[in-house]
């Protein structure tokens, strides 16, 4: 979901430095500037009249050489984070040269779009069989990964149930996140690998797995059986026309908040009101 923020608005860890030098070499010319008018005043106007402002294009870069600087700290903190979360030693993270900052909104994050990469969160929903939202969240990761087992837990802190089922797309595939889910008493359909639109799966291939099928093999040929297939469709009937009904009907493509935790409010606010008129709808 976009941010309240252009994405032109952002700069990478390695232009940091070359803009602080170039800023650096504008505010001592126009330092410079400034000394030779005032040196040219006091000779008109005497020594003991002059103004304390500094100039007005002084001022915008010395401001844009603060924010650059705070920038620059916190991609590098953000590195160390990443670090730590990762099990590395923090003390030597650095940023990757082409990490992303932005100076409207430093909260979002650069992500890649149906329509090229924009300034953005994450937005997640779990919906149940009626098409209500039964979990919601917004993360700054730049995709579903990590979000299947978080949100398996926020539907339980916010439904007060935990599902039998659970359908995801291939965004949330991977080996560590089918062995978790295996462990838990939900019958899941994760997609393998990302479908193109009106693509549908294939026979199921004959014979019994190999013994060294991975969890993702596994995966894929439950979701080529008939009845894995046909359980799997119902996920176009489900979640995706939610993520419809608030952008294209409801018109919310872009928050009109700034920063993480005003987005995760604001973005509660549009979930809430999506069951209300769900409710309303069905129930009036």
């Amino acid at each position: 979901m976009k941010a309240n923020a252009s994405k032109h608005k952002a700069m990478s860890y390695d232009r940091l430095p070359q803009k602080r030098r170039q800023l650096r070499a504008e505010v001592e010319q126009l330092l410079a500037q400034a000394e030779a008018t005032d040196a040219a005043e006091d000779a008109e106007h005497g020594a003991d009249r002059r103004g304390d402002e500094l100039p007005v294009e002084l001022q915008r870069r010395e401001s844009r050489l603060a924010r650059i600087r705070d920038a620059k700290r916190a991609l590098e903190a953000r590195a160390k984070d990443a670090a730590v979360a990762a099990g590395q030693p923090s003390d030597t993270a650095t940023p990757d040269p082409k990490a992303q900052y932005n100076f409207t909104d430093p909260e979002s994050r650069i992500m890649k779009g149906p329509d090229g990469f924009v300034q953005a969160y994450n937005t997640q929903i779990a919906v149940d069989e009626q098409q209500l939202i039964v979990g919601q969240a917004v993360t700054q990761e730049t995709n579903d990964k990590r979000q299947l087992l978080p949100m398996v837990t926020i539907i339980a802190a916010q439904s007060g149930l935990t599902p039998s089922h659970l359908l995801a797309d291939a965004g949330y595939c991977s080996d560590e996140n089918l062995a978790a889910i295996a462990a838990m008493p939900i019958d899941a359909y994760i997609s393998t690998r990302k479908q193109k639109h009106g693509e549908r799966p294939g026979p199921c291939p004959r014979g019994p797995l190999p013994k060294t099928a991975t969890r993702v093999d596994r995966m894929s040929r439950k979701l080529h059986r008939k009845v894995g297939a046909a359980v799997y469709a119902m996920r176009k009937a489900l979640v995706e026309p939610v993520f419809g009904q608030i952008k294209q009907a409801r018109g919310f493509r872009q928050f009109l908040l700034r920063g993480f935790e005003k987005v995760q409010a604001e973005w509660s606010l549009v979930c809430t009101t999506h069951n209300i008129l769900k409710l309303y709808r069905r129930y009036a």
